[in-house]
């Protein structure tokens, strides 16, 4: 474990060593939420709430699921794609380590970084520039962060899927792609999912995207409570062991057949 550990300490001072491109990322996100409290205000037009959604709720949601996404996202499933084509990877699977656990705690260390120098910060400036309504609550702060971890988990899940497949594509960069923008827009980051028709959310429950980022920024919103609060987190508990299984399978047809391109 000790390795591990260490993993994302390393990753953790190598995004250090870069934080000023994450200063910028808070403007930048900053001005992205600005955009979209500006036409949330104009959708709601004096309403006092949609779907269940009050306007202020709606500014929290949309603000929470951007400075949420900074700590869940992350790149390995592009790491793993250069490795795999550079033939690196073959190097990676001699070490005393596995391939796939070193990638999910590089990825958790860059999280970090991410959570303490981008979303909390960038959370903190938006909420002095737009009206916000935070929990007092604590039990709620609580019960999102541990809904945070479980949608960095899901997310990193399908990111390591995703990567994995170049070893069968040997190039998924369209693929890649296409995951990134389907899951900022079924996951809730963009439309809550509640404002999908409900033949849309009928068939969105089949898949894992929800518990990426609807899920945590409802908590945190407490649009859900209760009963749904505990749903919600078992749905994600649900998707976060269902996704073992496609990555362990992938991994053993992968060693099986793996073709290093270069290196």
């Amino acid at each position: 474990m000790d390795k591990y550990l260490e993993m994302i300490r390393i990753r953790f001072l190598m995004m250090l060593a870069y934080r000023t491109n994450y200063y910028s990322g808070i403007l930048i996100y900053s001005i992205n939420i600005g955009a979209y409290y500006f036409l949330w205000t104009a959708i709601y037009g004096g309403k006092e709430s949609i779907e269940g959604l009050s306007a202020l709720q709606m500014t929290t949601y949309v603000a929470v699921s951007w400075m949420a996404r900074a700590f869940y996202f992350n790149n390995i499933d592009r790491e793993i794609a250069l490795e795999i084509k550079e033939g690196k990877v073959a190097v990676e699977l001699i070490r005393p380590y596995n391939y796939l656990g070193m990638k999910t705690m590089q990825a958790f260390g860059e999280g970090i970084f991410r959570l303490v120098f981008f979303s909390v910060p960038g959370l903190v400036i938006v909420g002095l520039v737009f009206p916000m309504e935070f929990s007092s609550n604590g039990t709620t702060w609580f019960i999102f962060a541990f809904s945070l971890l479980f949608s960095f988990i899901i997310n990193t899940q399908i990111n390591l899927v995703t990567g994995m497949l170049t070893f069968f594509l040997f190039n998924n960069d369209g693929l890649m792609r296409a995951k990134r923008v389907i899951i900022d827009l079924f996951s809730g980051l963009l439309l809550p999912i509640s404002f999908y028709p409900m033949w849309a959310q009928d068939v969105m429950k089949y898949f894992p995207f929800q518990a990426i980022s609807y899920i945590p920024s409802m908590i945190f919103t407490e649009g859900m409570k209760g009963n749904e609060v505990l749903q919600a987190l078992l749905l994600q508990g649900f998707w976060a062991i269902v996704l073992l299984i496609p990555i362990q399978l992938l991994w053993v047809l992968a060693k099986k057949r793996m073709i290093i391109q270069g290196g």
